[in-house]
Formats: structure tokens, sequence, C-alpha cells
């Protein structure tokens, strides 16, 4: 299980949970991302930008800050760890 922001690039990730209070965990549901939704990362900024994550399960495209995707942990979707 890995931080969302030290995940590597497209790969198919699985979210394994949402840390941090109500308020985080109502903004990425209002997103459309959920525990167990399978997402994609499409890029990342060099310079500590935000985060452009795809959603597989949702169909959606969401640029998270570090300080809200540091809070989302996933596994590698096939990875055996």
């Amino acid at each position: 299980m890995i931080q969302l922001t030290n995940a590597p690039p497209d790969k198919q990730l699985k979210i394994v949970s949402i840390g941090g209070g109500h308020g985080i965990h109502r903004k990425l549901l209002s997103l459309g991302f959920h525990k167990d939704d399978i997402i994609e990362l499409d890029s990342r900024s060099i310079f500590r930008g935000p985060i452009l994550v795809r959603g597989l399960t949702s169909d959606t495209s969401v640029a998270l800050g570090r300080g809200i995707a540091r809070n989302i942990m996933v596994e590698i979707v096939g990875d055996k760890q």
C-alpha cells in the first residue's frame, strides 16, 4: 500500500483507503472517487503542482492537490505484494 503521490504513472491503481477528515471524504465522493475504485495517474507535475488522476471506474479526470493526494492510499492492480 502506497500514497497516491508515490504511485507510478500509467499503472492501474486501486483505492484502498482515504485518510483525513470528513471534508476530504465528501470532496472525493463528489468528484466520483470511492474506496475500491480503479484509477490511473495521467501525469505528475515536476514542481509540486497538482496530480492529474483519471478514474477508470467512474470515467472522470480530476486534478488533485498533493495534500489531498497524500491522504489516498492505493495499491497497484495485479501487484502481488
